[in-house]
């Protein structure tokens, strides 16, 4: 028998590279759309199973699971990988919004996660995981509230990384870096941002890549991660600029590597910063902003 990840928010980028990813590597997929309109986005596949679900309604999480058990008789792996991005001042964004952005981005995924940890420990087999983000490891400007609830699933993972080896459940948080996916034309802005602003976040988005790498690269290392549960750390990087984090903290120590951070994050990175974290991935960026 086959085995059988589920993978949420997949109608692109990350999460449909990550479906074609094990797809193609022989596995039954169960993949989950937020819209109607994207169920037939893996049409073709016969190992994929395309359900709808808004990890937004955490009452939906527990019936999802099970239809998802039914899909192909088991489940051996989870990964959550739906989730916004919620950008702008904290000052101009709206507590709506910071509910919003951890609602989907935490407690969404909390929800799912909690509906399948029953079967993993019950076979004492499984794996989760759960899709944070480069700004959990530094926070970028005007990105606060996204970079928090991110950093959030990766201390999460963390924990119930502990919690769940007694049973023979891998827990891992996949740290990608820039990619080139959709996510900046998705944007939750805030809105009546005082003017004062303006001048800095120009600033920011006018040095900020255009570029990231390709969804598949996080796919991969999603791949890697759910065959191979024996990995050490919880933390698993992907991207160029994101797999350089470790040997730079490192080298650098926390304060420096701090200091060094903000002053490449607004556009003047130090020839030590350039050497020790190579830019983004070369395949062009959609953004709206």
């Amino acid at each position: 028998m086959n085995k059988v990840v589920v993978v949420t928010g997949t109608a692109s980028g990350l999460g449909k590279a990550t479906v074609e990813k094990f797809s193609a590597e022989g596995w039954d997929v169960v993949a989950t759309v937020r819209k109607e309109a994207d169920l037939g986005v893996h049409d073709g596949s016969p190992r994929v199973c395309t359900l709808l679900l808004d990890v937004n309604d955490e009452s939906a999480a527990a019936g999802f699971a099970q239809q998802a058990l039914a899909a192909f008789g088991r489940v051996d792996a989870l990964v959550n990988n739906a989730g916004s991005y919620q950008m702008g001042p904290l000052e101009a964004s709206t507590m709506e919004q910071i509910h919003s952005q951890f609602q989907t981005n935490l407690f969404g995924l909390i929800a799912v996660t909690k509906a399948f940890l029953p079967t993993f420990r019950a076979q004492r087999s499984g794996v989760v995981v759960n899709i944070s983000s480069l700004t959990a490891e530094q926070g970028y400007p005007y990105s606060s509230v996204y970079a928090a609830s991110k950093a959030a699933v990766a201390t999460l993972s963390e924990g119930l990384s502990m919690e769940m080896a007694e049973f023979g459940v891998a827990v891992r948080a996949i740290i990608p870096g820039q990619h080139a996916t959709r996510i900046f034309t998705k944007i939750d802005a805030a809105v009546d941002v005082p003017d004062e602003y303006q001048a800095g976040i120009e600033s920011f988005f006018g040095v900020t890549p255009m570029t990231g790498s390709s969804p598949r690269v996080t796919a991969d290392a999603i791949y890697r991660t759910v065959i191979d549960p024996a990995l050490e750390q919880v933390r698993v990087y992907s991207g160029p600029e994101s797999t350089a984090i470790p040997d730079a903290k490192r080298i650098l120590g926390p304060q420096e590597y701090w200091t060094e951070f903000r002053s490449a994050a607004v556009g003047r990175p130090s020839a030590l910063w350039r050497t020790l974290v190579p830019a983004p991935g070369t395949e062009p960026l959609e953004r709206d902003i």
